[in-house]
């Protein structure tokens, strides 16, 4: 799956966060810790500030925080924040769409729209800590 480089860096972001709830981490410290600029971070976290999943908190010893559910905030909540039209295909003109064979691959396109729909609106941030953590263990 390719997402935008906003949608990777909020997922990364959301997830440093989530997995370290007591801390407040820096901008240029997530910007470090996963390559991205200071500036296009901060975009992505204003976003994220927006649909109420991270807070900044100002002055010494500030930075962000992560303060959603992350029982209940899915992979889809940030995706759909950056990318909210990004598998929806609907409506779109397209050459060969109104043919038999066009009409048959657009079915198959919407069932595996569907799964990965599915899919990202059942893993939560809280499953994909549970994953690190397992995978982690693994590598020591």
């Amino acid at each position: 799956m390719n997402l935008q480089r906003a949608t990777r860096l909020a997922l990364y972001a959301v997830l440093e966060l989530a997995d370290q709830p007591d801390q407040h981490l820096s901008r240029a410290d997530i910007a470090r810790k996963f390559g991205a600029s200071g500036n296009h971070l901060s975009k992505v976290m204003r976003e994220l500030g927006k649909a109420g999943l991270v807070e900044a908190v100002r002055g010494v010893g500030g930075g962000y925080w992560f303060c959603g559910n992350a029982k209940r905030t899915t992979l889809m909540d940030v995706i759909q924040i950056f990318e909210p039209s990004r598998f929806d295909s609907a409506g779109q003109r397209e050459p060969g769409k109104d043919t038999d064979i066009g009409r048959t691959l657009n079915l198959v396109l919407d069932e595996i729209n569907e799964t990965v729909h599915a899919t990202l609106n059942s893993i939560s941030i809280q499953t994909m800590l549970q994953i690190k953590n397992r995978s982690s263990q693994r590598a020591s």
